[in-house]
């Protein structure tokens, strides 16, 4: 919310801290916000001393900046930090107020994240018992003030313990039993790509809110009715007043045009009311997902005026779209996907978990990073995880801008959760908080309840692994139902009715048949089931929701967290960052199948990456293939929340992994994929673009010093409602024309000349390619100020190039790319070295280095 301090000498409340007044367009301000995040200090419960703390913070990185732990990201360092966990911690402030001020304002103190068993005192009076990391608490605090100096004190439980004397209280064991009873973030506890570090503390801003008059504590906008000529706007308020009274209400749009509109209503009541105000916007912009339109948000700002005066403003930027889950019966069972203003799209996307463990140090600028990352490797979906929390306001303001639709999970993950009353009042207020915040962007296209529950109770053996009697069962389901059937559904049904609720992701586990032909897959026999990557082309669903294969960390990360002597699999530093318990294990049972052996630890990192990448385009394309039988592929997963060997597509430091690029290219608008099923040679066409066109598709056979072997063209009625087969030929014909140890296929699908898409085939794997060495060239051109261009040209083909400079964080428009002989290919990048350090400090690195 947008405001500002045109009455700064009149309101002049603090000797400490930033307010900010309410904006006024007449009259006087009615409400005062003041940050109180400066000047607190923190120190372990019993003990005397107090350090400074940073709020928003955690008492791992308030230890760590006072010096008092080493960094619990490096080696194995975790292990020996669990004890903080384990321990009370408190937290206090003093601030000021001028005399009289209480008297004449209404005065809340506002936590917008406590993590998570809190004990909040003013003036040595309990004000709040805090039980739930995810909710905001607003606290009436009149009587608790002072005139004068003002001491607040948090002090923090260890969830470890609170958590453990709720699972006491049960008569029998839940699954994930040390973590569902506290309302915390699930990932805290320690997950296959994350560490354990539970900590505690301040995670949101603390803020002093005073107000008289009237004051506008929340607003949902939404639209009844929307077409190209007008769009009608529904903004549902509710109004604190200090006594009934009659009050003004004015609306500013601005978009395309300004305009304002008025509403009065009679407040009856001094209490909470609520008021509707309608309005409307002519012609229309709507806003639409990256790929399939422009993302048109118009700014709102809503004032209500009493007779006094008093006047209170909300800001909102808000996008015009309508988003629609369609599950309909059909001949292979039921569909799922979404429309987006009215047309069907394929979402193409990942899955998202925390940008960093210790929430607080995800900055802005990561969100954006991150973001941007995603919306130029050609994603329109972000899948916000379950397990994680609900991120901060600027990361959907972000998917706002962008385009990327967000599949929001409640945070419930892969386990099962009590149902007492205690338990299902906590989650009523988190879930109203949440939505509340959430509801007017644009971005968010599905509230899903949670991940993978729904599959565990069903699929993982819980009920004989904790020997529940039948009684224990029934209890345990009946509360499942209790929170996601009942309970999410129901508010949804009154809070935010026009977006689709999904119970549990995925609907159906990918163990069974039927979990291909309805709802969302999960989809794990790769990885999990140890399956080779050729069964991405037979288990696809209707839309696939996760799915992933791990790879290695950049190097220049591994040595962030390593000592020079610890890079290698097996030395304690570099197992505690892989999470997984046979990770390694998997990753070398995949990379014999595909690769040789590496010759050492520096070329494994870089053949792990190529292996997840290769993975990953075999299963993006396969689920591209499948449409619209299947419309969705978010794989698992974008992000780091640490350095970590994980699925992650871009690294905990911001490096793009090989995966990043092979995504990016196969989430391209327009793509070419064969199928090789041992007999035929057959060529996809898919396209993304709702406009039906011709084109030509051209396949040209090569061996690897760029000697021609065959070719062939074919015109292909593309089409952007199915894929369709543009090519077939019989497979032995082809490789009667060549060497396939020797060739590869480069398929080119070309409209007016235009190359809209392209890509490479290769007969056999990696492992088996007759690659020789190549002699590569490069020159540096400087475009302007820090935009440069590399051009790199081989002789021979030269798989899969890594460009890498180390000790400087270049990231290059492509790498990790196949370099055709005889071909120049152009790669941009920024930098503020000159051409000559570029140049010292570049390696290029290709497969063939690496044996």
């Amino acid at each position: 919310m947008e405001h500002r301090n045109k009455m700064q000498q009149r309101f002049k409340i603090f000797c400490l801290g930033f307010f900010i007044l309410a904006e006024i367009h007449s009259g006087f301000a009615s409400t005062i916000f003041s940050e109180l995040n400066a000047h607190w200090q923190f120190r372990k419960t019993g003990d005397k001393e107090w350090f400074p703390a940073t709020v928003p913070g955690t008492v791992y990185t308030d230890l760590l900046d006072n010096k008092k732990i080493p960094d619990p990201f490096f080696g194995a360092n975790e292990k020996a930090l669990q004890w903080i966990d384990t321990c009370s911690w408190e937290y206090e402030l003093w601030f000021d107020l001028v005399p009289g001020f209480v008297d004449e304002y209404h005065c809340e103190l506002q936590f917008e994240g406590l993590d998570t068993y809190a004990s909040v005192y003013l003036n040595d009076s309990l004000i709040l018992r805090a039980e739930n990391m995810f909710r905001t608490w607003n606290i009436e605090c009149n009587k608790f003030l002072k005139q004068g100096k003002n001491h607040l004190v948090i002090v923090f439980d260890s969830a470890i313990k609170r958590g453990q004397e709720e699972a006491k209280k049960n008569s029998y064991t839940l699954p994930g039993e040390e973590k569902v009873y506290t309302r915390k973030a699930q990932y805290q506890f320690g997950w296959d790509w994350g560490p354990r570090f539970t900590g505690c503390g301040i995670w949101r801003p603390v803020k002093f809110i005073a107000w008289k008059g009237i004051r506008i504590s929340n607003v949902q906008i939404g639209h009844e009715m929307i077409n190209d000529s007008v769009a009608e706007i529904n903004a549902a308020l509710d109004i604190a007043a200090d006594k009934p009274s009659i009050v003004y209400v004015k609306v500013i749009l601005e978009g395309s045009a300004r305009d304002s509109f008025y509403f009065e209503r009679l407040l009856v009541n001094p209490s909470v009311e609520k008021i509707d105000v309608d309005f409307e916007i002519k012609n229309p912009s709507r806003w639409s997902c990256n790929g399939s339109g422009n993302q048109n948000l118009y700014n709102i700002s809503i004032q209500v005026m009493n007779p006094e005066r008093a006047s209170d403003v909300f800001h909102s930027s808000y996008g015009i779209r309508d988003v629609e889950l369609v599950q309909e019966k059909d001949t292979s069972g039921k569909s799922f996907y979404f429309k987006v203003n009215g047309d069907a799209v394929f979402m193409k996307g990942a899955n998202w978990i925390p940008a960093d463990h210790f929430l607080t140090r995800v900055t802005k600028n990561k969100y954006r990073e991150l973001l941007i990352a995603a919306k130029e490797a050609n994603m329109n979906m972000i899948r916000v995880w379950g397990g994680g929390v609900y991120e901060d306001d600027a990361f959907y303001d972000l998917c706002d801008s962008l385009g990327i639709l967000v599949w929001q999970d409640f945070m419930f993950a892969c386990a099962m959760y009590p149902g007492d009353s205690s338990f299902i009042s906590n989650v009523q207020q988190e879930i109203i908080d949440n939505v509340k915040r959430l509801r007017n962007h644009p971005c968010i296209a599905l509230w899903c309840g949670n991940n993978e529950i729904d599959e565990g109770w069903k699929n993982w053996g819980w009920q004989k692994q904790f020997s529940y009697t039948g009684k224990d069962s029934v209890e345990i389901w009946k509360n499942y139902i209790k929170v996601f059937h009942e309970l999410i559904p129901g508010l949804l049904s009154t809070m935010d009715p026009t977006r689709p609720y999904w119970e549990s992701s995925p609907s159906i586990g990918w163990g069974h048949e039927e979990s291909l032909h309805s709802g969302d897959s999960h989809y794990w026999g790769v990885w999990w089931g140890m399956q080779p990557f050729e069964m991405y082309g037979k288990k696809t669903g209707r839309f696939m929701s996760e799915y992933g294969f791990q790879g290695m960390p950049t190097l220049r990360t591994v040595e962030s967290f390593t000592e020079a002597g610890e890079r290698k699999t097996e030395s304690a530093a570099m197992k505690n960052h892989q999470k997984h318990p046979k990770g390694f294990e998997t990753i070398g049972l995949y990379m014999d199948e595909w690769y040789k052996k590496p010759k050492d630890f520096e070329s494994y990192v870089y053949i792990s990456q190529l292996l997840q990448a290769e993975g990953m385009k075999m299963a993006i394309e396969a689920h591209r293939r499948a449409k619209p039988y299947c419309m969705g592929s978010l794989y698992w997963q974008l992000n780091d929340c640490w350095p970590a060997i994980s699925w992650s597509s871009i690294d905990y430091s911001g490096n793009r992994k090989a995966v990043y690029y092979k995504v990016k290219e196969s989430f391209e608008k327009y793509l070419v994929s064969v199928t090789d099923t041992g007999k035929n040679f057959t060529v996809y066409v898919v396209s993304d673009d709702a406009v039906n066109q011709n084109a030509v598709l051209r396949i040209t056979a090569m061996d690897f010093s760029g000697k021609v072997r065959w070719s062939d063209s074919a015109t292909v009625a593309v089409s952007g409602d199915a894929a369709v087969i543009g090519y077939l030929k019989s497979l032995e014909k082809i490789i009667s024309m060549c060497d396939p140890a020797q060739t590869f296929i480069r398929l080119q699908l070309v409209n007016d000349k235009t190359i809209l898409t392209e890509n490479l085939y290769y007969f056999k794997k990696t492992k088996d390619l007759l690659l020789k060495g190549a002699e590569i060239n490069f020159s540096i051109k400087a475009i302007e100020n820090t935009v440069c261009t590399l051009e790199i040209k081989s002789n021979k083909l030269s798989k899969n190039v890594f460009l890498d400079t180390p000790g400087h964080d270049i990231e290059f428009s492509e790498n990790y790319f196949d370099l055709l002989p005889h071909e120049t290919r152009t790669v941009h990048f920024r930098t503020k070295l000159s051409g000559a350090e570029i140049k010292k400090q570049l390696i290029i690195r290709t497969v063939s280095d690496t044996y």
